[in-house]
């Protein structure tokens, strides 16, 4: 008599909610010190929240704030948006088998790729759904509008001190940091990144996350050409 293959447990249901509420401690303060900045820069509050449903761009958004303040064209302020976001081509890349294939679900998640929602993204199960992917996504946009919002419309009419919210940026990146690291089955990554950033803050301080980056994707293309060497015969 054959012997029954024992059930395997059921994987837990994933709360997209908890994953996102790491990034909405950081995506809220800085967003309200955004819609702040921009409210003071000149510019009318509804805008802050334009920018931030259709540009979401993070650090990018304040780069436009004294951009905006100067009267620079707005093709400028695009072609400094696209230089800093560069590096968000690398995230794609690596992210391209485990986008969905449906046109909408996976042209958003393009356009929402920030540098929290790729740690987030990455560290979810094989088999995670589309509509899980999407709604982690939407949540941590959904976010950073709101902490928009409230620069805008509250942070510009009150005498509101935004020393120290800075450091809820490096604090975030800190968390997924350490998320990406319990989810890894090696620290290797973590070092070549940290190595990385080191060489290049040595050799081009300017262009060192740039640089860090190209250094850490040549490292891991060459890592898996070497993998794949030893596993031939």
């Amino acid at each position: 008599m054959p012997t029954p293959t024992p059930r395997q447990p059921p994987t837990p249901p994933i709360s997209v909610l908890s994953l996102s509420v790491p990034v909405a401690m950081g995506y809220v303060p800085l967003g309200m010190v955004f819609g702040f900045l921009f409210v003071q820069a000149g510019a009318p509050w509804w805008l802050a929240v334009f920018a931030s449903v259709f540009v979401f761009a993070g650090a990018a958004q304040f780069m436009m704030v004294p951009m905006l303040a100067a009267g620079l064209p707005w093709a400028s302020i695009a072609l400094a948006t696209l230089v800093v976001n560069l590096r968000h081509v690398f995230y794609g890349l690596s992210l391209l088998n485990k986008l969905p294939a449906q046109a909408g679900a996976r042209w958003y998640l393009v356009f929402a790729l920030t540098d929290e929602t790729y740690s987030v993204l990455t560290t979810l199960p094989a088999g995670t759904s589309t509509s899980q992917m999407v709604t982690v996504a939407l949540l941590n946009q959904g976010w950073w509008v709101l902490g928009s919002l409230l620069g805008a419309v509250i942070g510009a009419q009150a005498q509101i001190s935004w020393v120290g919210l800075d450091f809820a940026l490096a604090a975030l990146f800190a968390v997924l940091a350490v998320e990406q690291w319990r989810h890894a089955d090696s620290a290797a990554p973590l070092w070549v990144a940290v190595v990385s950033y080191a060489v290049a803050w040595a050799l081009l301080p300017q262009h060192a996350l740039l640089t860090a980056i190209g250094l850490s994707v040549l490292a891991g293309l060459l890592w898996r050409q070497s993998a794949a060497s030893e596993a031939k015969p």
